[in-house]
């Protein structure tokens, strides 16, 4: 679809791109001549998936390990970014986190957990990016991922519901402000594209289904991944700079047929959410265990 060497001096962070959605688009940036920074909290992680990308692709990308819910480690992380080469072209906002939960059962810190990563520490990178841009005369692209809920809400899932709403009106506002000093801001509602831990943590117990839950879109599969980093490269690339302020659904107009996400979880009684809590805790009993090493 893309012509090589399309994003040729084209400096990119992706945060939370050493997993997931974040890495394959990681990937097809790479391909097309960009240079990447990718930032997570898992430095193993991280260095793992640059070996391996650049093995494949070539190019150059560049680790952090850094908690984004940290504002100064953040600022820090983009000024060492700044004094490697420059300041950046483009900056993903992938990171997140979530889980399911009866909103009844959370607590603080699990709300928190959610909102500090994708609400606080969305906005504490695109403030450390898009401020330096602006005093440096520069343009650039932002392009958060977020999901169809910032239209219909979800059941069990209400701080990931509301802090991605924060990041879609954070897109609308920014691409106001920004526009004159010729910083876009675009997101990306992407449907189901199955990755392992948004699964675990998303549809614990519910492993085998998978057909059913395609049958539900109009469409009747999941997205594939070239279809995500396709969209992702688009609103990286030059060509179409007054595209601005838009959240665009990648979901074969699932969103449009089946509203909010989860209701099928309505009917779960105490039995259901104590098995789901219990898997998601050993998944993050795990994923603790390997930030560890």
């Amino acid at each position: 679809m893309f012509r090589p060497g399309l994003l040729k001096g084209k400096r990119i962070l992706v945060t939370g791109g050493g997993t997931g959605l974040g890495r394959e688009m990681v990937d097809r940036y790479l391909e097309l001549g960009a240079d990447i920074y990718i930032c997570g909290r898992r430095k193993e992680v991280l260095d793992q998936t640059a070996k391996e990308l650049t093995q494949k692709r070539g190019g150059s990308v560049k680790t952090h390990a850094v908690d984004i819910r940290e504002p100064e480690a953040v600022d820090k992380m983009i000024e060492t970014i700044w004094k490697d080469g420059g300041p950046l072209t483009g900056l993903v906002n992938n990171a997140a986190g979530n889980f399911i939960s009866r909103t009844e059962d959370l607590s603080h810190r699990g709300f928190d957990a959610i909102a500090n990563t994708v609400f606080h520490g969305t906005f504490y990178t695109t403030h450390a990016v898009g401020k330096r841009w602006i005093k440096g005369g520069d343009k650039g692209s932002v392009v958060s991922v977020v999901v169809t809920w910032v239209w219909t809400g979800s059941p069990f899932v209400v701080p990931s519901a509301m802090s991605k709403a924060g990041i879609h009106v954070m897109t609308q506002s920014l691409a106001v402000e920004w526009g004159r000093y010729g910083i876009r801001l675009n997101a990306i509602a992407p449907g189901l594209f199955p990755t392992e831990g948004a699964g675990k943590r998303l549809y614990p117990g519910q492993e085998g289904k998978d057909r059913e839950t395609a049958q539900a879109n109009p469409m009747r599969r999941f997205g594939r991944m070239p279809e995500l980093q396709n969209l992702a490269t688009f609103l990286m690339a030059d060509g179409c700079e007054w595209l601005s302020g838009q959240t665009i659904a990648l979901d074969g107009a699932g969103w449009q047929a089946n509203g909010g996400g989860f209701t099928q979880m309505l009917g779960w009684g105490d039995a259901e959410w104590e098995q789901a809590r219990a898997l998601i805790k050993a998944q993050n009993e795990k994923d603790k265990a390997q930030r560890s090493i």
